[in-house]
């Protein structure tokens, strides 16, 4: 069997499944702020990122404490966490997009600090883990 040299196999996605949004989402950003600097100005779309990231700091801090609380419950009571891993794991994640800068990750990341769509996140997520675990057998 011959492999490419980036070390994946060939007809494997995975590299490219990455490499699109890692392309694509800076230009999606870039097009938003110069449409959004040409809009509302330059200072003040400076001014709404920044603000948006320092919201988006205490938010993930106080998500993040209110999901250690319901982790340490959930041991407490001898119940397995895992609710509450995912919910940890997606606040880290919202707070990762905030730290990005650009409109359209602060807005991820703001909308992933929110419960019920991170709850829908998690659901989704489970989804996708189940499914993995799985192999694709449980539908």
């Amino acid at each position: 069997m011959i492999y490419v040299s980036s070390g994946m196999r060939p007809g494997c996605r995975r590299g490219a499944s990455l490499l699109v949004p890692a392309i694509l989402v800076p230009l999606a950003e870039v097009a938003v702020l110069v449409a959004v600097g040409r809009r509302i100005g330059v200072g003040a779309t400076l001014a709404l990122v920044i603000a948006a990231g320092a919201l988006g700091g205490f938010l993930a801090r106080a998500e993040g404490l209110r999901v250690v609380r319901a982790i340490r419950r959930d041991i407490d009571a001898g119940v397995v966490p895992a609710a509450g891993l995912l919910d940890g794991l997606l606040v880290l994640a919202a707070a990762l997009l905030l730290i990005l800068p650009g409109l359209l990750t602060d807005v991820a990341g703001l909308l992933l600090l929110l419960p019920p769509v991170r709850r829908l996140a998690r659901d989704w997520l489970s989804a996708i883990v189940l499914r993995l675990i799985l192999g694709g057998r449980g539908r």
